[in-house]
């Protein structure tokens, strides 16, 4: 099936060209007013408007997005984490460490001694998750402002990932 022939204002685009400009004036002259009295500290409802004030108002997240990891923990305060090293194994990116020590308890064979994330290195692809037979470790803090001024603060030690 062939495509119509242009006309001779189709070919120029000047129609295209002026319905777009018709439909950003649209936006900027409902928007404007609206951004205007938010400025001034009058509260106006979202309507149209997809602009979020951050940091003071957060866009509301996924339920299934993925952030920051945590370790879960037992009921006696200690991780839930067994050290089978299933998440260190199915890494991508290498860039969990785990060193595996005996538990106290003796119905439960290992515990982690040390559980390090290198939150610099990880494209969180969430497979730690997925792999965990334990429900040990999750990402579903809800903080995705991961910052640090060297390379040593984006590795997470076990204490900050309990906490």
């Amino acid at each position: 099936m062939r495509q119509p022939e242009l006309g001779p204002l189709e070919r120029l685009y000047i129609t295209e060209v002026v319905k777009g400009l018709v439909l950003t004036a649209k936006h900027f002259f409902v928007n404007f007013p609206r951004h205007l009295l938010r400025a001034f500290g009058f509260k106006v409802d979202k309507g149209e408007t997809i602009t979020y004030e951050y940091p003071e108002e957060r866009r509301p997240y996924a339920k299934r997005l993925r952030t920051r990891h945590r370790l879960t923990m037992r009921e006696d305060g200690t991780p839930r984490c067994v050290a089978c090293m299933m998440c260190e194994t199915v890494c991508p990116a290498r860039c969990i460490h785990i060193v595996a020590t005996e538990h106290p308890d003796p119905n439960i064979e290992k515990m982690p001694k040390v559980f390090d994330i290198d939150l610099g290195v990880c494209v969180f692809c969430g497979f730690c998750v997925e792999a965990c037979p334990e429900d040990a470790i999750r990402m579903d803090t809800g903080i995705v402002e991961l910052a640090s001024y060297t390379r040593e603060g984006m590795i997470y030690r076990m204490d900050q990932l309990l906490g």
